[in-house]
């Protein structure tokens, strides 16, 4: 065994075993032993630690994911470590690193597999521990969606697979997805949950064929028991990437694992998306994650406020702040919770109490963001378009059921989408009376609670008009 460069005597497996300690206690016991545990480290030159490892998928995994803290932890110990590097061994290498005989003839070489050099896009995303079933706030909008993804990640049979997450930017997809991860390995620590973005999914195809790797690949994410792609429909159109998530979709879903995908539209609605595809992601539980309701956002801001409150026990929120931001940052939750975080941040540096004025002074841009006004005829030529039906017939005298429908569902979208008051509205659709306007929007709701086709249309044009 080689001597550190300092020249104290330390051997690698002593400086290897004290930063294992510091490890195990900064990436948790269940990391280290999936990961970081398996590895040896065989010396340390020209800035770069190198390492024995099993197999590629740990190379690839631990480069990505806990290469940052173990460059750390050998830099503290006193070696001058700028990048890792991982060579898979054979067994006979191996025998002769221990002083042990080998035969004769030639080793196999060593494979090198991965420099951990942070400008290559992960093998999968790291998981936000901030986002757990603990602090994921339920309401109608997501309750359903919360439900399936709890069922999922307690394992075993599901009944349904896959899981397809759908909804607009920021209505808490990759928060239930990462809770699901999460409390699926804590049921299971020894469980290999593998989460991406279908992005990282098609740069990891492209780089296995470039590189002639593509059976380390497949290994790489057949081999999983759950595998979570977010932002499915970034895949559309590339044909090659599609053939090869087709396929492992399905030797995952004849083994039995489970599949979750969450995309921004249903599988029908995803352009470019090959049929074969769409059938196979409808197969499981689709689930829409609606736009979020005033009640929502309010309980979602008075979750956030609450655990701030832990950190800084002097916060002060005037009356009405909380409400005043819940009715005003509609669209997206994370712009939402961003304002809220701003106003936290003001409240710390300065001091000061968080009143409705400091809040209105504090948030101008986002709240003029936000005030972005959705108008009658967005509204009218949206639905228009969506039905497939003339405009001039949207206010026009027609009562075919093929027009009238449309027609309510402009008048109902406009009553929630826009500051008009009904007879306003009524002017805006061929001078109807409010009454009628009252009677459409009346209408609307009632199907909506029993239709799923209707609503879901409805969800669709509300996310595209306020996109």
């Amino acid at each position: 065994m080689g001597r550190t460069e300092s020249g104290l005597g330390e051997t690698m497996d002593e400086i290897w075993g004290q930063a294992c300690i510091k490890l195990e206690r900064s990436v948790g016991p269940n990391n280290f032993n999936h990961w970081i545990k398996p590895l040896r480290l065989m010396g340390v030159e020209d800035g770069i630690a190198r390492f024995n490892s099993p197999t590629r998928f740990i190379s690839d995994w631990v480069s990505r994911h806990f290469a940052d803290d173990i460059i750390g932890e050998l830099s503290r110990s006193g070696q001058q470590v700028e990048r890792l590097r991982f060579d898979v061994a054979s067994r006979a290498q191996d025998s002769s690193d221990s002083g042990q005989k080998t035969r004769s003839r030639p080793a196999k070489a060593a494979a090198p597999v991965a420099d951990a050099v942070h400008d290559r896009p992960e093998l999968g995303a790291p998981l936000d521990p901030r986002y757990t079933f603990g602090n994921f706030v339920v309401g109608k909008p997501n309750e359903l969606a919360h439900a399936a993804a709890r069922r999922v990640s307690e394992g075993g049979p599901v009944g349904f697979n896959p899981l397809f997450l759908y909804g607009g930017v920021g209505l808490g997809k990759t928060h239930l997805m990462h809770a699901i991860a999460h409390a699926y390995q804590q049921r299971d620590p020894s469980a290999r949950v593998l989460y991406l973005s279908a992005e990282q999914f098609m740069y990891r195809f492209v780089q296995a064929l470039r590189e002639s790797t593509i059976m380390d690949f497949k290994g790489m994410f057949r081999n999983v028991n759950m595998l979570m792609v977010d932002d499915v429909q970034f895949i559309a159109g590339k044909e090659s990437t599609q053939e090869e998530f087709f396929h492992t979709f399905n030797a995952l879903v004849d083994q039995g694992k489970q599949i979750v995908i969450s995309a921004d539209r249903t599988p029908a609605e995803i352009k470019g998306l090959e049929e074969r595809i769409k059938s196979r992601l409808s197969c499981g539980l689709i689930v829409d994650l609606h736009p979020t309701t005033y009640e929502l956002r309010l309980g979602i801001l008075q979750s956030k406020t609450e655990v701030f409150r832990q950190q800084q026990a002097d916060l002060r929120i005037g009356n009405g702040v909380l409400e005043f931001l819940a009715s005003r940052i509609t669209t997206n939750v994370r712009v939402l919770e961003g304002a809220l975080q701003r106003l936290f941040a003001h409240a710390s540096l300065l001091q000061r109490e968080i009143t409705l004025e400091v809040a209105q002074e504090c948030l101008t841009d986002i709240l003029r963001t936000n005030d972005r006004k959705i108008s009658i005829d967005d509204i009218q030529r949206k639905v228009a378009e969506h039905y497939n039906i003339r405009l001039a017939d949207m206010i026009g005298p027609k009562r075919a059921r093929n027009v009238a429908r449309p027609r309510q569902i402009a008048m109902y979208l406009s009553k929630q989408l826009t500051n008009r008051s009904l007879p306003e509205i009524g002017r805006r659709f061929g001078g109807r009376d409010h009454t009628t306007i009252m009677h459409g929007v009346r209408k609307i709701e009632e199907l909506s609670d029993a239709d799923t086709g209707l609503s879901e249309d409805i969800a669709l044009l509300r996310r595209q008009l306020e996109a």
